[in-house]
């Protein structure tokens, strides 16, 4: 279960090794939609740097999976320490 950080996130590499707790909060554009999360955590380790991401983290298929489906392809997430 892996990562990439964003900016805000990554701090000259500080981030890099970092492990973090990631939630699904819902979708991302708050249309009328159901809920794409599955009600699951999952931990993530952060192992590179996005420079383009948009959000905090840019999270692997795998870990995004667990979270929702992949069809919504962007979901909004808090994320823990």
């Amino acid at each position: 279960m892996i990562a990439a950080a964003s900016i805000s996130l990554w701090n000259n590499q500080s981030a890099c090794g970092r492990m973090m707790r990631v939630t699904c909060a819902g979708s991302f554009d708050g249309g009328d939609q159901p809920s794409p999360c599955k009600g699951q955590d999952v931990v993530i380790e952060i192992t590179d740097f996005c420079p383009h991401c948009h959000g905090d983290i840019d999270l692997s298929q795998e870990a995004f999976g667990r979270l929702a489906d992949h069809s919504v392809g962007v979901i909004k997430i808090h994320v823990s320490p």
